[in-house]
């Protein structure tokens, strides 16, 4: 089996791909990474050399690049994408590029190179938010930032191509991941960065804002699963049922690191900002998946994780210039350090 996976060097791509080869012995893997300030090469260096693994560093936007990438793949995983909110409501027109044109060349060359199958890797995000219950794979979307519209748009152009060329997509919905390697600007990771540092956490709002999360390996091992035993044209929620306000989270990750409450800070919350998300896991737990690791454990590993890697996040709150305009952007101002 050779798969391509895009953006393999980011955080849910990378862990992607270290489950994939250790996993699958027989498998083949061609990563086709940009490299913008969210991949990172050295998330993948235990694997150069392997001759299972290929990498090439180019755009999701660029047939070239996604023609040469595909050479030998007989599926792919989709993963490449601007991915924070925030980041979104400065600037959308990159996601919009990135996300649903990058979609569109990749789902061409799909056609080209007659792909057995398609996993685009969407988001709980496009569905918007919800107060009680969970969301089903066919609720209307209502996605409530240029992120997750982005997404809404990415997931209804490859269900178009499916119902138009054949094209054998398939598409995970996931909730909210956690793990190593996060690019430090996501929640738990800056916090983390943060207050390993003795600077404030700046929480939107009041912070009970609810969010599902998931250990990163059970949505690797759901990818895994929708990719061999899914049904193309069919959508698939992935989430652990792990409901919990981004207060609590805030507070947990203190106490883990023996650091006072009295950091938080609590700020002027995100415009548009969503409540709760839930979604319905009934289709994919009927391939066989669920999740197999408990949210204080992984949280606790990644803690460590965070821990025994600082110079890995050091280096890249310190060095990158995209880190530093998200931080004056979100925050400068509002609290102390950086």
């Amino acid at each position: 089996m050779h798969i391509l996976v895009t953006g393999g060097a980011g955080f849910i791509g990378s862990n992607l791909v270290h489950f994939l080869l250790e996993h699958r012995p027989d498998c083949h893997l061609t990563v086709l990474d940009s490299l913008t300030y969210a991949g990172c090469r050295q998330n993948l260096a235990r694997w150069e050399g392997d001759p299972r693994f290929r990498f090439v560093e180019g755009s999701i936007t660029d047939p070239q690049a996604v023609d040469l990438a595909m050479q030998g793949a007989r599926t792919c995983l989709h993963l490449a994408a601007e991915t924070h909110v925030d980041r979104s409501i400065h600037d959308g027109a990159q996601f919009i590029a990135t996300n649903v044109g990058g979609t569109q060349v990749l789902l061409d060359g799909a056609r080209r190179h007659e792909l057995e199958r398609f996993v685009l890797v969407s988001t709980d995000e496009v569905y918007g938010s919800i107060p009680e219950g969970s969301f089903l794979e066919t609720d209307p979307l209502c996605p409530s930032s240029p992120y997750s519209a982005s997404k809404a748009g990415a997931d209804l152009l490859a269900l178009a191509h499916h119902h138009t060329y054949g094209t054998p997509v398939l598409i995970t919905r996931c909730t909210n991941n956690f793990g190593p390697y996060q690019y430090p600007e996501k929640l738990i990771p800056f916090f983390l960065s943060q207050a390993m540092q003795g600077h404030e956490l700046p929480v939107y709002g009041d912070g009970l804002q609810v969010r599902d999360w998931i250990d990163v390996e059970d949505h690797c091992e759901a990818l895994l699963q929708v990719l061999e035993k899914g049904s193309p044209g069919e959508v698939y929620n992935v989430g652990a049922g792990h409901e919990v306000t981004n207060l609590e989270i805030t507070q947990t990750l203190l106490d883990l690191l023996g650091k006072p409450q009295s950091l938080i800070r609590h700020v002027q919350d995100r415009p548009g900002h969503d409540r709760r998300y839930s979604v319905d896991t009934t289709r994919l737990r009927a391939l066989g998946w669920k999740p197999r690791h408990e949210f204080r454990e992984t949280l606790e590993r990644t803690v460590d994780w965070y821990r025994r890697n600082q110079a890995w996040w050091e280096d890249l709150r310190r060095k990158r210039e995209e880190y530093q305009k998200f931080y004056e952007q979100q925050y400068a101002g509002r609290l102390g350090g950086g």
